[in-house]
């Protein structure tokens, strides 16, 4: 498993600073991830994923129109909008140990902007130790269960988990099989109700991972809702995942709270950072 470095006393260092060292006890599939490889799926042939990706599903779903993805690209201004936007998050009266999600084919450093925020607030931020998200394995799964231990044996408490997008369903996963280490899980954008083609990504996933969304490697109902307290972030004007499918039905979560964001605004948008900054502060 990798190396956890103690909590830094300089807001951003904690998280940048965390690193996936090499050890006898490391399953392979963190290493070949944390470099951003596709390791377990590189033996699927191109036909196949292909031929997954052009699947055309029997009863279409809902999912953002085509113009609501388009505005998805504003995220590409981020950089140049960062350095003009100032974000007042006030100190945490609880502060927490937070273990972030990112994204399908995403890495935890898209999540740097906000996990700054976090720590600047008094939180304690760590990455997955996964690097980049190709999607869900029983190995990566399972290397995750040890990190959730580990930090929370180190932090001497749970582990508030956040999870965006597909993040968020090994979040809710995570929370399912150790609620012993997790004090609440908060996702932002993700698509555990309903069906899983409600989202304009299904394709690319299919062709990446090499296995229907329909037939993950990993067994279980990612509507059900985990033991322990569950918060959905969603947004009307996300142009990826539909609407429903990230705020969840009654019984699927614990509160649902709509912000109005796209859904890459969802790691560095003001409104986003400061509800989820609120959120890991509530007792």
């Amino acid at each position: 498993m990798g190396s956890i470095s103690r909590r830094s006393h300089k807001p951003g260092m904690a998280f940048s600073n965390l690193t996936l060292r090499r050890s006898a006890t490391s399953p392979p599939v963190a290493m070949a991830s944390a470099t951003g490889t596709l390791a377990p799926t590189d033996a699927i042939g191109f036909r196949t994923r292909l031929a997954l990706a052009s699947e055309r599903p029997a009863v279409p779903e809902p999912r953002p129109p085509v113009w609501r993805m388009m505005a998805e690209l504003e995220y590409m201004a981020e950089p140049v909008r960062r350095r003009f936007r100032k974000i007042d998050v006030p100190r945490a009266a609880h502060p927490r140990t937070v273990m972030i999600l990112p994204g399908f084919a995403t890495t935890p450093w898209r999540m740097r902007y906000l996990a700054v925020q976090l720590e600047r607030a008094g939180h304690t931020v760590r990455r997955w130790g996964l690097g980049t998200n190709w999607g869900p394995t029983p190995e990566n799964v399972s290397f995750l269960e040890g990190r959730l231990a580990t930090l929370s044996e180190l932090s001497g408490d749970k582990v508030s988990l956040v999870g965006w997008s597909l993040g968020g369903l090994f979040a809710r996963e995570l929370a399912r099989r150790r609620p012993a280490n997790v004090a609440k899980v908060i996702t932002m954008g993700t698509p555990f109700s309903g069906s899983p083609r409600a989202n304009n990504a299904w394709r690319a996933y299919q062709f990446v991972t090499g296995h229907s969304v329909d037939a993950p490697p990993i067994t279980g109902d990612v509507a059900i809702k985990p033991p322990v307290p569950t918060v959905a972030l969603w947004s009307p004007r996300d142009g990826i995942i539909a609407p429903r499918a990230a705020c969840g039905r009654q019984g699927e979560r614990d509160r649902a709270i709509a912000l109005r964001c796209t859904h890459m605004g969802f790691s560095f948008s003001r409104e986003a950072i400061e509800t989820l900054a609120a959120e890991l502060d509530a007792p």
